[in-house]
Order: C-alpha cells, then sequence, then structure tokens
C-alpha cells in the first residue's frame, strides 16, 4: 500500500494545536491597509482556530497532522 501523501500548500498554511485543532492565519492584511483601522489589523494579525465546517477538509489534506 503506497504511503500517504500530504497536500503541502495545506501544510504550510495550517498548524495542529495540542488539543487537536488547526491554527490558520487571517485574511485582508496584505494590501490596501490605509483604510483598515488599525484594531482591526491587529486583529487581523493574530491567528484563529478552523471552523468545524472545514476542519474535515483540512484533516483529509493533512493526513498525518
Amino acid at each position: 500500500m503506497p504511503k500517504i501523501k500530504t497536500r503541502r500548500a495545506a501544510a504550510k498554511r495550517f498548524q495542529l494545536t495540542g488539543s487537536g485543532k488547526f491554527k490558520r492565519r487571517r485574511q485582508n492584511l496584505r494590501h490596501i491597509l490605509t483604510k483598515k483601522a488599525p484594531g482591526r489589523k491587529m486583529r487581523l494579525g493574530q491567528a484563529t482556530l478552523v471552523d468545524s465546517t472545514n476542519e474535515k477538509a483540512v484533516r483529509r489534506m493533512l493526513p498525518n497532522g
């Protein structure tokens, strides 16, 4: 039986936490930053967890964690 391969693009974007959930970066912090409020940019810089609706897809892309 062949080895299970990891999707490398997903491996670079998601990180497994100690409790078994996936951590991700937030979007909208690359360009057009002048119109965004400082508090909003500060929140966008913090990581968050993958939503439960998307967690199954992320687990499928990262079979080895």
